[in-house]
């Protein structure tokens, strides 16, 4: 009885002194954890600046603390600790932490301080691409560092934390999705670019001026176009002009049968219409040969940009002039190019516009001064909302961007199931500007064959004045009603899947349907007065997979859409 008793006492003692000495490791966790946060908070912002030497101060801080964070969380009584009930999954989320911000202190920040950011961006008009092109494995290694601790914490189930734990957790993540936008940005740029811009020759390219005022599929009507040379990193721009002056071309013959379908010939007759298709590299490759057929020279790529890029360009240049026209300004050249001109000029002149502007944003940010970390952050943006497209003619070049967001390429294989939702103006007015379209996309029941159902909901909202807007933007119009916006709504299911039914405003809809890379596509015809929205519900299915998450893939228009994806667990769960 009296050893029973003298071990149960030695037992509960172990316990206590366990208990009191991670407690102890959990504070002293704490205090370096917020010591590591802070300083990582301010190194993520020293990193593009000028000041070089502060920075490597403020690394050196950061790894001495996130290196004694991580032994406090490594000894055995935290290892028993994590598996008590109650607290243990506060610690094993303490511990997540921990290692993320070591591996960001220890692999992360240093290869972004010796790249030195700040100096990677154009200087006196040309950027340094051997340089650039040196850093490229560095960066490359640096941006996994961050999505690997990113991923760390994204698996770290946060329900049931106390709530100071959960909130750091919340906060991390927030602070490494910012991260990793600088680091994959600056991935891309040291990966592309270098070769783009003439680095192993000279290079001619035409950038286009997407015009979302009149929709179409990847973004807007292609307004006007500018030619650009790139040599040793030197970009010199060309000629500029409408898209409208190349005329009238021949090409629907190579097209494919699926386009021919669902687009009808006008992808390959007008400059204009090629991408009525949403698919990029097609209509990238039709207009480089119109021009081509129309100037007798060839191009080595199409780069596509609309009004909402310059606003995030802008943001990191700083306001630019455009000779003969107002200045461009960050928070209103959306409003400046889509709305204002179009109740000043003439169609001519618009166009002339649209092109010079483009032109005067991009050379801005090769001549001035410009903070990296804000030219990172809009192109990663820009790239992200897929409002930056560029497809190369180079098929080894090609090859590369085609699997990236910046390639614009409807896939016929994915990973995640994702619906497409394309608008194109379908009454050749100008009322895109006014248009505020929402999506929502919820992952409904599992089918005995592993196909899952997702169910689409469209809304689109008018918000153009009953009156008062000029000729050029009402165009051709509707007859009778010119300030309704007739909008042609093509709606892609997951590849492998199908549509089933559609309904507008509650009612079965008759749509054209056809395929396009093992997708198939319904497209409705939605007409929305001003101050009115109409609600587009389309069932699809999704191809063979049956899982829970999915998403969605639409048109960029003027303003952002409202989106919203509600996944569901896996079917095999």
């Amino acid at each position: 009885m009296r050893r029973a008793l003298l071990a149960g006492l030695l037992v509960g003692s172990l316990v206590l002194l366990g208990a009191g000495w991670v407690g102890l490791r959990t504070w002293q966790a704490r205090a370096h954890l917020l010591n590591a946060a802070g300083l990582a908070r301010q190194l993520g912002t020293e990193v593009t600046g000028t000041d070089v030497e502060r920075a490597r101060r403020t690394l050196a801080a950061l790894q001495e603390q996130a290196a004694a964070a991580r032994a406090a969380t490594a000894d055995p009584g935290w290892w028993v600790g994590q598996r008590a009930p109650y607290a243990g999954d506060d610690l094993r989320a303490v511990r997540q932490i921990a290692l993320a911000i070591d591996e960001l202190a220890r692999d992360a920040f240093p290869t972004l301080l010796r790249a030195d950011l700040a100096t990677l961006l154009p200087g006196r008009g040309q950027l340094d691409v051997a340089r650039l092109r040196g850093l490229s494995p560095q960066l490359g290694d640096a941006d996994r560092v961050v999505r690997r601790a990113g991923a760390r914490l994204a698996a770290v189930p946060t329900a049931d934390l106390v709530g100071q734990v959960r909130q750091a957790v919340t906060d991390l993540r927030a602070e490494i999705d910012e991260l990793a936008t600088l680091t994959r940005g600056a991935d891309q740029v040291a990966r592309l670019l270098p070769t783009l811009l003439g680095a192993d020759g000279a290079r001619r390219y035409l950038m286009v001026s997407q015009n979302p005022a009149e929709l179409r599929a990847t973004g807007g009507m292609f307004g006007a176009y500018a030619v650009v040379n790139a040599e040793r990193g030197r970009l010199r721009m060309g000629e500029s002009n409408a898209v409208g002056g190349l005329g009238r071309f021949d090409l629907a013959a190579e097209l494919s049968p699926e386009v021919r379908n669902l687009y009808t010939d006008l992808v390959g007759t007008y400059p204009a219409d090629v991408n009525l298709t949403p698919d990029f590299p097609t209509a990238a490759a039709l207009f480089a040969k119109m021009y081509a057929q129309r100037h007798g020279t060839t191009v080595d790529g199409v780069l596509a940009v609309d009004p909402v890029v310059l606003s995030y360009l802008l943001r990191a240049t700083g306001p630019v002039p455009v000779p003969g026209h107002p200045t461009l300004v960050g928070d209103k050249v959306v409003h400046t190019l889509l709305s204002e001109t179009y109740q000043r000029l003439e169609q001519k002149e618009q166009d002339d516009f649209f092109a010079a502007s483009a032109a005067a944003v991009f050379n801005a940010f090769f001549t001035r001064d410009v903070n990296p970390r804000a030219f990172l952050s809009a192109l990663q943006r820009a790239i992200d909302e897929r409002r930056i497209l560029f497809w190369s003619a180079h098929p080894a070049e090609q090859r590369v961007i085609v699997g990236n967001r910046l390639g614009g390429s409807l896939p016929d294989q994915e990973d995640v199931p994702t619906v497409g939702v394309f608008l194109n103006d379908g009454s050749g007015a100008k009322l895109g500007y006014y248009l505020r379209p929402a999506a929502s996309l919820t992952v409904g029941e599992c089918r005995p064959d592993g196909r899952r159902l997702l169910r689409l909901r469209f809304t689109l909202r008018s918000t153009a004045p009953a009156r008062g807007l000029s000729p050029s933007v009402l165009g051709l119009g509707l007859a009778g009603d010119p300030y309704t916006a007739r909008t042609l709504v093509a709606v892609y299911s997951p590849a492998g899947g199908a549509v089933l039914t559609s309904r507008l405003d509650g009612a079965p809809l008759r749509v054209g349907s056809g395929s396009h890379r093992r997708r198939q596509a319904v497209i409705a015809t939605v007409e929305v007065a001003p101050g009115a929205t109409r609600t587009l519900d389309v069932d699809v299915l999704t191809g063979t997979t049956g899982s829970g998450a999915a998403d969605l893939w639409h048109t960029p228009t003027a303003t952002p859409w409202t989106t919203q994806v509600k996944s569901a667990p896996h079917c095999d769960q």
